[in-house]
């Protein structure tokens, strides 16, 4: 069965077109500026890539010509669109009312739209991508792998916010999660790796990227999470500011004179590190300023560093105790150093790092010192085979 994966933003699409016989990437990319003339595609197959330019005025064109792409006589890797079996899409925001992965119809998109004003960046694309394939493949059934689903089983007490019960009642106001689709691949992967029972596993992982969050995962469920109603809360992440006192906004507001849209682009896009430091919003950037003794850079990189361990410690008590601390997306792959300084941080709890171990990027290895009490990993994400898994069953279960 062959299954295309689909990741859709406003003005992006991000796509894989997977062999789930091998597991294997056939062909993968992305499009960007959906929406301009200067729309291009960069498209991966056969170890090499194609940077293509072709205006895209909504994600219909976009869809349609990566479709042509993977059938292009120079590099196809499918003859016919008949190849495709089912589409899997990364969805973010489906509140409480979706729990496991879904066949897409109607219903599906109408909890998509209900739960907009919980990610009004990410549904209305989630939206627009669906109901482009509707338009460019309308035979081809369709899942969606919401990121909220797999958090589903936090307990009420981790996931109530300590405000008026009625705004809970009223707008859905608690803990969500995200990354879940990250953080159930990673820990299912350890699993394989450990060649354990993931019923018998305390893990954290530690989803750290452009966007970052950290999730207590205990007999394979998902029993805490740093992120919270949006993709905002939690640690302090490139542009989001993570979790802060909540006087700091609305003292911010009355000084500034500024409405609560802007003060939620503050948060969202002119925070975390980048405002700290007054750098770039690059992790890299940030990291090597630090240790050039940049003081502000030193101070982000140190603060980000501190919210992850005290999260893992937190998540120690969550779970009564931690086997595994995973690391993984961008910076958790690849960031040397932060890693090593998260670890650090971690001694009290028995953690103990290899530094020559640990001196790796994006390598699927155990980082840590035989002694250690707690094993610690890097594991790459790969959300893309997690959606399709999940898609390939629902499709065969729904025959």
């Amino acid at each position: 069965m062959k299954i295309l994966v689909l990741n859709c933003g406003s003005s992006s699409l991000k796509y894989q077109l997977i062999d789930m016989e091998t597991e294997e990437v056939l062909a993968s990319g992305k499009y960007e500026r959906i929406g301009e003339d200067e729309a291009f595609i960069t498209h991966k197959v056969n170890g090499n890539k194609y940077e293509i330019k072709n205006p895209a005025y909504n994600h219909v064109d976009a869809i349609k010509f990566t479709l042509e792409q993977l059938t292009n006589p120079e590099y196809k890797v499918i003859d016919s669109l008949d190849e495709i079996e089912a589409i899997g899409h990364r969805l973010v925001h489906g509140g409480e009312k979706v729990s496991e992965p879904v066949i897409i119809n109607d219903e599906v998109v109408k909890i998509l739209e209900e739960c907009t004003d919980l990610a009004p960046l990410h549904n209305p694309a989630c939206i627009l991508g669906i109901n482009a394939c509707k338009e460019v493949m309308p035979d081809k059934p369709m899942v969606g792998v919401f990121d909220t689903a797999f958090h589903q089983t936090i307990p009420e007490e981790r996931y109530i916010y300590p405000i008026h019960y009625e705004y809970y009642e009223k707008y859905g106001i608690r803990k969500y999660g995200f990354h879940g689709t990250s953080h159930k691949y990673v820990s299912q992967r350890l699993a394989e790796i450990e060649n354990k029972d993931i019923k018998d596993m305390k893990i954290v992982t530690c989803h750290l990227g452009q966007g970052s969050s950290i999730c207590a995962i205990d007999g394979g469920k998902s029993v805490d999470t740093s992120m919270g109603l949006t993709p905002l809360g939690g640690i302090p992440m490139v542009t989001r500011s993570g979790d802060l006192d909540p006087s700091v906004l609305t003292y911010i507001m009355k000084k500034e004179n500024i409405s609560a849209e802007e003060m939620e682009n503050i948060l969202n896009k002119k925070s975390g590190v980048m405002g700290i430091s007054g750098l770039a919003p690059d992790f890299r950037v940030i990291e090597n300023a630090s240790n050039e003794g940049n003081k502000r850079a030193k101070i982000a990189m140190e603060n980000f560093k501190y919210s992850v361990a005290g999260y893992i410690a937190k998540y120690a008590a969550a779970m009564n105790g931690i086997d595994y601390i995973v690391f993984t997306g961008g910076v958790g792959e690849n960031q040397i150093k932060i890693r090593q300084g998260i670890c650090e941080k971690l001694k009290f709890m028995g953690v103990e790092i290899d530094e020559e171990l640990n001196n790796q990027r994006g390598e699927e290895k155990e980082v840590s010192k035989p002694e250690s009490k707690i094993k610690v990993f890097v594991i790459p994400t790969n959300e893309e085979l997690m959606i399709a898994k999940e898609t390939k069953r629902l499709v065969e279960l729904n025959g």
